[in-house]
């Protein structure tokens, strides 16, 4: 049997050194991928002060050949879907060895352990700031969002228009239970995840959070902008519907990342609802200072009007749901812009 105290301190070392690795990878990324000087510093810091921590008795302890965990492994972890399950996985590869070492800390040494929490809080900290920063820079590039409505070969036709070069995806299903809402948001996220797309879903932050979406569009009706913040964090991206300069105001200064301008003209998807025109279009254009797309029954005769009155982002729903070549339709959509 291993002695108690050998045991702890292979622990720790083990879980400095996981801790360490994983933080490099996500560094990298930082430095390499997105010439993030703020937060490649912050990595390396951190990688620093677990270095100072990893004292010769703990890598002294080190007993490779004989432990048992070497040959432990998982499906998931021999490949990833996309460069941000990569960064996910490793950040919570870290959060989890910091966690390890906080608690098994306090059995050798209190201000380790305390110094290993607060590292854990600067983990959580990048994590926001890291796909918050991706996520709003992938939106700004956008300049056509999806609204899906239920169609037969619902996801042939979603994954037609992501090969079209849909990179916005908004998942809207009022009428279903919510087992099935479960299941078709879920496989939305991966397909695009496998496009590098981003994945919002409608009204349900609840459905947002279960799926790992990049965030949640609200009506005027839905949960505030300042709630859906608290309850998803500052990484994710919260948009909201607007008809009015009102309206519109109101979104921005509760801290929206986009707003839909709208609607434009007439369109089922909002029954009733008297449309806000080109005027309104023209009007945001002018005082919008966040990203924002004109939506309602926008399709490809009237796309050119709508981009003429200042719309540089779009938003659609018929126009590719019900198309007979999605891809094509995507495609000829985005030769506007």
């Amino acid at each position: 049997m291993v002695n108690q105290q050998t045991a702890i301190y292979r622990i720790l070392d083990a879980n400095l050194d996981r801790a360490r690795e994983g933080l490099r990878i996500i560094e990298e990324w930082c430095r390499f991928g997105l010439n993030d000087k703020d937060n490649a510093s912050s990595c390396k810091q951190m990688r620093q002060e677990l270095g100072s921590w990893h004292k010769d008795e703990f890598r002294t302890a080190r007993d490779t050949l004989n432990d048992v965990g070497t040959d432990l492994t998982h499906p998931q972890e021999e490949e990833r879907e996309s460069l941000n399950d990569l960064l996910q996985a490793n950040l919570c590869r870290v959060q989890e060895a910091l966690r390890v070492l906080e608690e098994y800390a306090k059995l050798h040494d209190g201000e380790f352990a305390s110094a290993m929490k607060q590292m854990r809080y600067q983990v959580y900290t990048l994590e926001s700031n890291l796909f918050g920063q991706s996520r709003l820079k992938l939106l700004t590039q956008c300049n056509l969002y999806l609204v899906t409505s239920p169609v037969d070969n619902f996801f042939t036709v979603v994954e037609s228009a992501l090969k079209g070069g849909l990179k916005l995806l908004q998942y809207r299903h009022k009428d279903q239970d919510d087992l099935v809402k479960l299941k078709e948001a879920y496989k939305l996220r991966q397909l695009c995840n496998n496009y590098g797309a981003l994945f919002i879903v409608n009204d349900r932050i609840d459905l947002a959070m279960a799926v790992n979406a990049d965030g949640v569009h609200l009506g005027q009706t839905d949960c505030p902008v300042g709630l859906a913040r608290q309850l998803l964090g500052s990484g994710k991206i919260i948009g909201k519907s607007t008809t009015n300069p009102q309206e519109m105001a109101k979104a921005i200064n509760d801290g929206a990342d986009y707003i839909g301008v709208g609607p434009v003209y007439e369109t089922p998807t909002k029954a009733g609802k008297k449309p806000a025109g080109l005027e309104y279009v023209r009007y945001a254009q002018n005082n919008a200072p966040i990203p924002w797309f004109a939506i309602g029954g926008i399709d490809g005769n009237n796309i050119r009007d709508v981009i003429k009155a200042g719309a540089k982002r779009v938003a659609v729903v018929r126009e590719i749901m019900n198309a007979e070549n999605p891809t094509e339709t995507t495609k000829n959509l985005l030769k506007n812009f």
